[in-house]
This record gives structure tokens, C-alpha cells and sequence, in this order.
């Protein structure tokens, strides 16, 4: 046998698992946005590496039900909002359409104000008076939600570009994320500048923090919809078990990247008197390694990451809006089109009117919220794969009810602990 007939395999497996990319790198691309930066960084300044079992877990768990969502594109007959309007209603269909599109709504109003975070240094730095400032940062959303619009209803085939688009924006996180953390590593994790020692407990914040990671890696309304992403690569019974290579390796990244970022917090700030309130602030962790220009890198990565979320998230609020009110969940069709760019006019709305010290707290706490929408969308999924039609190789392996039922317990505590720290600071503050 010849050296290149046996490496034949090998090159066919390698390429087989990039192949496999392509859905579960879309949904990390959602998940991946300024919220996870934001939030992996409060919570490793706040928590040291105390968190990190958190992140795993959450990334785990995200794995099984993007590879459940995947399994069920393929299995099932209809779309996830057919088959419970055939089991169950269309008012339930409609409902979940509705939670989904509320949820990436919170995500597209949190990738606004990333978008305006990422941008503040400069914004801040060239225009003398805060109205110029507000001006130039409405002008930004404006040009960017209106191109955004434009690519949405000037494409005619939507899925292959904004694969391949996803693909290079989180291999360039990728790199910068990581380069950064190898050079924090080898400067022997130098402290951030201007902090102080401090043996103060966690805020009562960073508990939000916490909420948002689960929230933002753990995110059910995107693995809900890995199952239409298959549908629109074409997928089949017989490659169902592609579905688990693509959720492991596609969710991986986005774990990994979120644990880099949790780490490099953890050694510059936590144990040290810091306010992680802009993005500047949180940019500190690289001021060792990059002195000024430190803000500049963050903020390329901050606005990387909503800029790769920025339409597929409202691509799925509007999708799965459309499917649950019956008009069918593709990409191209003209109602999912309609509702993604409701939610991307929703999500710039709200953010115009967010003042600039508020950006960081209030991207967080978007994510937070987010959790308080997954039960729903959790029971649903659990509620398919249960389904006793479902037989032979079209059987839901019993590991993925078991990830599925975890998952749903996960979510309604996270939902629970949110509701009950909100109430306790609207009495703390009457």
C-alpha cells in the first residue's frame, strides 16, 4: 500500500469533520456573542476559577441537546413547530414561535449595545460632547441593521453564506482569544493595571453574571433550532450520527473560547479591587501584555462576537416565529425574512435609548433573562424525543432523554434563582 493510499482515510475522516461543522458552528456563532465575552469575564474576575464547573456543565449540556435538535431535524416528519401543532395545537406551536422570537430579541438587543460597547473607546475619544456621542452611535446601529436588511432581502440563497462567513469569524476569535491568553500565560499572569488587593466577597451582581453564562452557553432556543438547520443542509436518516460530531465539535469552541476568557479574568482580576462597568474596564485584563492598544483588541473581539450573532439570532427569532404561526420556519421564505427583521429593529430600538455608563450591566443582565424563556422551549424538545412513534433507527437514544430532562432541571432553577434576585432587589429598593 502507498504512503498516499493510506493516507487517503485519514485526509476523507478530516474532511468529513469539517464537513460536519456547519450547522453546530452556526449555533456557536449565535451563542458566542458580547454577552458570553462579558459574562465569562465577570465571572472569572469575580469568582477566580471557582466558576469553571459551571461553564463545563453548561457546555456539556449544550452538546446533547444541539445533538437531541440535530437527531430531531432528521427523525421527524415536520418541522419542531408541525409536529407540535399535529400532537398538540397550533397555540402551542405559536407560543414556542413567540418564546423563541422574545428570547433572540434579548440576544439581538444585547448584540446592539455590544456593537455600541465595542465602539465606545473611539466614540468617546473623538467627539467632545456626549450628544455627538449619541448621535454617532445611533448613526452606527442605523447603518449596520440597514445593511443587515439590505443582505437579508437581496440574498436569494442564504444558508451557504452565512455558514461560511460564520465559520471565518470564530476561527478569527479563535485566534485572537487564544493568542491572548498564551500571552498573558507567559508573562506570568501579570495583574491588571491600576487594581488594587481585595478580600471583598462576589457582588450580589455577579450571581446575574453566573446566570448569564448558563444562559448564553446553555442556550435551548439554539439548539431548538439546529434542528431546522439541518433541514436546510439536507440532511438524512443516514447521517444522523454526523449530527453528534458537529454539536461536540461545534459547541467545543465555543466552551473552549468562553473558558480562555474566564481564565485570562481569573488571573488578572480576580482577588483585586476592580469595576468591570465598560468595556475598557474589562480590557484591562491585557493592558500587561498590550498597553494601550488593549481596549482596541477587546473591542475587535467584542464587536466580532455580535457582529457574527447579529443576523443568524435574529434569523432564528424570525424563523421560528413564522413556522410557529404556521408560515413555515425556512431561511429564504418571505415571512421569515419579515419577522428577522422585526427582531433586528427591535433589538436596535431598544438599545438606542441605553445611556453609555449602562452597557456592560445591561448586555448581562439581557442574558440573564434569557433563561427565563428555555424551560418552555426544553419541556417541548423533551416532549418529542419521548414521542412512542418514534421507533427503530428513528428511536431517541435514552442518554439524550436523560441530557434533555437534566437540561430542563437546569433551566427552570436558573429561571427560579433569576425570578427570586429580582424580587429581592425590587423590595431591597422600595
Amino acid at each position: 500500500m502507498s504512503e498516499s493510499s493510506a493516507a487517503a482515510p485519514s485526509n476523507t475522516g478530516i474532511l468529513r469533520f469539517f464537513r460536519a461543522l456547519g450547522p453546530a458552528i452556526i449555533v456557536a456563532s449565535v451563542v458566542l456573542g458580547p454577552g458570553s465575552i462579558l459574562a465569562s469575564s465577570k465571572v472569572g474576575a469575580a469568582y477566580g476559577f471557582g466558576m469553571v464547573w459551571v461553564l463545563v456543565l453548561a457546555a456539556g449540556l449544550m452538546m446533547g441537546m444541539t445533538a437531541l435538535g440535530a437527531r430531531l431535524g432528521v427523525v421527524l416528519d415536520g418541522t419542531l413547530c408541525d409536529e407540535l401543532t399535529r400532537r398538540i395545537g397550533r397555540p402551542v406551536a405559536a407560543l414556542i414561535g413567540l418564546t423563541v422570537f422574545l428570547v433572540c430579541a434579548c440576544f439581538q438587543f444585547s448584540n446592539n449595545l455590544g456593537v455600541l460597547a465595542a465602539l465606545e473607546p473611539w466614540l468617546t475619544e473623538t467627539t467632545p460632547a456626549a450628544e455627538s456621542l449619541y448621535s454617532a452611535s445611533n448613526a452606527v446601529l442605523l447603518a449596520l441593521n440597514g445593511a443587515i436588511i439590505l443582505f437579508l432581502f437581496g440574498s436569494k440563497k442564504l444558508y451557504l453564506p452565512i455558514e461560511r462567513l460564520m465559520m471565518l469569524l470564530v476561527g478569527l476569535m479563535i485566534l485572537a482569544f487564544f493568542g491572548n491568553f498564551i500571552f498573558l500565560l507567559a508573562s506570568g499572569g501579570a495583574p491588571a493595571a491600576n487594581s488594587n488587593a481585595s478580600t471583598a466577597p462576589p457582588p450580589t451582581d455577579a450571581l446575574v453574571s453566573v446566570l448569564a453564562l448558563i444562559g448564553t452557553t446553555f442556550s435551548i432556543a439554539g439548539a431548538f433550532y439546529q434542528a431546522y438547520l439541518v433541514r436546510e443542509k439536507g440532511w438524512g436518516i443516514s447521517e444522523v450520527k454526523r449530527g453528534l460530531i458537529d454539536s461536540v465539535a461545534g459547541i467545543s469552541v465555543l466552551g473552549i473560547i468562553s473558558l480562555v476568557i474566564m481564565l485570562t479574568a481569573a488571573i488578572s482580576f480576580h482577588g483585586r479591587d476592580v469595576q468591570l462597568a465598560t468595556v475598557s474596564d474589562v480590557a484591562r485584563q491585557l493592558e500587561p501584555l498590550f498597553g494601550p492598544s488593549a481596549v482596541v483588541l477587546f473591542s475587535l473581539g467584542i464587536f466580532a462576537g455580535a457582529f457574527s450573532s447579529f443576523l443568524v439570532n435574529a434569523m432564528i427569532g424570525g424563523a421560528m416565529l413564522a413556522d410557529g404561526l404556521g408560515f413555515g420556519g425556512r431561511m429564504d421564505s418571505m415571512a421569515t425574512k419579515w419577522f428577522t427583521t422585526a427582531a433586528l429593529l427591535l433589538g436596535m430600538c431598544v438599545a438606542l435609548f441605553v445611556p453609555t455608563g449602562q452597557r456592560v450591566g445591561l448586555v448581562i443582565f439581557a442574558q440573564a433573562m434569557v433563561v427565563t424563556g428555555f424551560p418552555l422551549l426544553a419541556a417541548s424538545m423533551l416532549y418529542l424525543a419521548a414521542a412512542k412513534d418514534l421507533e427503530g433507527e428513528r428511536r431517541i437514544p435514552r442518554w439524550m432523554l436523560g441530557v434533555a430532562a437534566l437540561g430542563l432541571a437546569v433551566v427552570l432553577i436558573s429561571a427560579a434563582r433569576l425570578g427570586y434576585t429580582i424580587v429581592l432587589k425590587l423590595m431591597q429598593s422600595s
